[in-house]
């Protein structure tokens, strides 16, 4: 069963439906949004843009998806730094409606192995709010563990609020080796 897939541009008009659904039940958890961002345009200007950082390949951008096969959520690879670091950042939402169904759970781990599988990375990270249970539990049964507090370290709902900062590592990661072959 497919849990995730790459967003597309006809992904807009359900995301901005969705987005507009669960506006109430995210704004606690994420940024504040001009109203833009809650129509098609501003979700295909959203979109387009995380596109065109994944052709580049510092991002991954994927929408979650529902028994049905219908858009519950998004999740994303930002930030994707190779060269010594090989390693992003994690975000992600789904519907009050898929909420506590296991579906975020699924994505992260459907994210996971492609992050450490096709991508190669070494390292993932998260950050949740520290009120955040839910996330963190997601998190945790992913293989995340916590490792800080970062505070005022996102403006979220409006303020600059303390994050619990999570990682994996991916464990089969093979060591590099020097340039010429040897282990010195």
């Amino acid at each position: 069963m497919t849990v995730t897939r790459l967003v597309t541009i006809d992904d807009a008009a359900q995301l901005a439906d969705l987005v507009t659904l669960n506006r109430e039940f995210l704004a606690p958890w994420e940024p504040m949004r001009p109203d833009d961002y809650f129509t098609r345009h501003g979700q295909q200007a959203i979109i387009s843009d995380a596109l065109g950082r994944c052709e580049a390949g510092t991002t991954l951008p994927h929408v979650i998806l529902g028994a049905a096969g219908e858009i519950v959520g998004r999740i994303t690879l930002n930030g994707i730094v190779r060269g010594p670091f090989q390693s992003c950042s994690v975000g992600y939402w789904v519907s009050a409606e898929s909420n506590g169904q296991g579906r975020a759970t699924a994505a992260l781990g459907h994210i996971v192995a492609i992050a450490f599988g096709g991508l190669g990375l070494h390292r993932i990270q998260a950050e949740t709010l520290e009120h955040n249970l839910k996330s963190q539990r997601v998190l945790e049964r992913n293989g995340f563990v916590r490792i800080g507090l970062a505070p005022r370290y996102l403006c979220i709902a409006g303020r600059w609020q303390d994050h619990l900062i999570y990682q994996v590592i991916n464990t089969s990661y093979e060591e590099p080796r020097a340039a010429n072959g040897s282990d010195q």
